[in-house]
């Protein structure tokens, strides 16, 4: 979960400026949250509080109507409907990280992953996108290899995993849809040596750079066992109290014992 906001924050100065390097300044002063950030909180808020995902994503957006939304969500939002809209988007795939540190076993992490995208992203490629990035994270939190992963998650969902970086970077743009970012996303994950490769290789991509490293950045946590001390106080840093405060709060609760 801290992994998805480390990795938002990193890539956010990436999103509309693509980088096609894995040598860049992790943080300046350009640096922000976005709502990758908001709405991963959000879902922590609604796990926290046992509380409809929906009415959490509406909640935040109220708080933080300036985050950057994709637009069918900012209409949603605004709005207050409980109707969802069909999308394929990746924003469900972002925001999924919590409930992979909540799940007791890999059917309700891939169960709570389906309750989160369905206030919004009921297109089949949404669900599919929230899942697989909560399956990764939840085999990866559990002790899985990344063959195994990759294995299941290939298997499940019909994802090609087996591009590296390199061979996806030279050809690929901005894209938002999940079938052809969370992926990519989790490619990068199984290229990396560490957290940090990790953000690195998924910014490289050239793409929706805080979203895919914030996915990336979300499986790596899980996988090599948080995120580096020095590097995740950099990123918090840039949040504000009440964000800071339910960090602590799900932190303290759910990944403290897992995490050391």
């Amino acid at each position: 979960m801290l992994g998805a906001i480390v990795g938002d924050i990193i890539g956010s100065r990436f999103e509309f400026h693509p980088i096609k390097s894995c040598d860049f300044k992790l943080f300046t002063s350009t640096c922000r949250f976005t709502d990758d950030t908001i709405l991963t909180l959000a879902t922590a808020n609604a796990l926290l509080e046992q509380r409809s995902f929906g009415e959490c994503y509406h909640d935040f957006y109220r708080r933080y109507p300036q985050a950057g939304y994709g637009q069918c969500f900012s209409r949603w939002a605004a709005t207050k409907t409980n109707h969802p809209y069909n999308s394929s988007g990746n924003g469900s795939a972002m925001r999924v990280a919590p409930v992979a540190w909540v799940a007791d076993d890999l059917e309700q992490a891939l169960d709570l992953a389906a309750q989160s995208a369905m206030p919004t992203h009921d297109h089949p490629e949404g669900i599919k996108g929230a899942q697989a990035v909560a399956a990764a994270i939840f085999m990866a939190r559990s002790g899985a290899g990344k063959l195994a992963i990759r294995d299941f998650v290939t298997e499940r969902f019909g994802y090609d995993l087996q591009r590296s970086p390199a061979r996806i970077r030279p050809g690929y743009a901005f894209e938002v849809s999940c079938q052809k970012s969370v992926p990519e996303a989790l490619c990068c994950f199984f290229e990396s040596s560490d957290f940090v490769s990790a953000i690195r290789l998924a910014v490289s991509l050239g793409g929706d750079a805080d979203t895919q490293a914030a996915i990336a950045g979300s499986v790596a946590e899980a996988f090599y066992g948080g995120v580096p001390a020095a590097i995740l106080e950099e990123a918090l840093s840039c949040l504000d109290p009440f964000l800071l405060e339910l960090c602590d709060r799900f932190s303290t609760r759910y990944l403290a014992d897992i995490l050391g």
